[in-house]
């Protein structure tokens, strides 16, 4: 297995990625990774349209070790795809597909998700080698759109992202999500204490494998 393989294989164990956009300090994304372990969510997303991403990223792939997941988010081209890779992302998620962003990622080694939402989106993504999509925005469509989906695609994993909430994870899981990104339902601010955090991720965690059938 080569380590596209093993780190899709370690996202869909995981389930849950939590995506960190916004003005964090090292030490609050440090403090952040360590309640999410808490709460039994193993991967986390730091959007490179949030300060500091790109120097942030290596040290927290110091820190957190094999503990972690740490991946690269809002990955909108080539150019910032390599940087995420120097940067030591153990994934790449964009909003978008771009072709040459997959080529570089598929060089390096390193898994992406190109953001996609149509069918023709999804297999265009798929034939230029890319097994796991970020299916995006999903605020206004929900777990029947993701089901309709993967009846044709159902070779492909897909991640819904955008609106997907305590209440409605455990149907993303029964429509066949292989894992969902959650931003400010979960992580929602600096103020946000460790507590709250770990109690929403261990919320999550429960109703997402509830729907899996766990």
């Amino acid at each position: 297995m080569n380590t596209i393989e093993t780190t899709s294989q370690r996202i869909k164990q995981s389930g849950i990625i939590a995506i960190l956009r916004g003005d964090y300090s090292l030490d609050d994304l440090l403090r952040i990774g360590e309640a999410l372990l808490v709460g039994t969510v193993t991967a986390m997303e730091v959007a490179l349209n949030s300060p500091s991403a790109l120097t942030a990223l290596p040290k927290l792939r110091e820190h957190f070790g094999e503990r972690m997941l740490v991946g690269a988010g809002t990955v909108r081209d080539a150019s910032l795809a390599r940087r995420a890779v120097y940067a030591g992302a153990q994934f790449m998620i964009a909003p978008n597909f771009e072709v040459e962003t997959v080529a570089v990622a598929r060089s390096q080694g390193v898994l992406h998700l190109p953001g996609v939402f149509t069918a023709t989106e999804a297999q265009t993504a798929f034939a230029a080698g890319s097994r796991m999509l970020k299916l995006f925005p999903m605020e206004f469509f929900g777990p029947t759109y993701l089901r309709a989906l993967r009846a044709p695609l159902d070779d492909i994993d897909f991640v819904p992202v955008g609106g997907v909430s305590l209440e409605n994870i455990g149907d993303y899981a029964r429509a066949g999500a292989a894992a969902v990104g959650l931003g400010r339902t979960l992580v929602n601010g600096r103020d946000q204490t460790p507590d709250d955090l770990t109690a929403r991720a261990l919320a999550l965690r429960a109703a997402w494998e509830q729907g899996r059938g766990g």
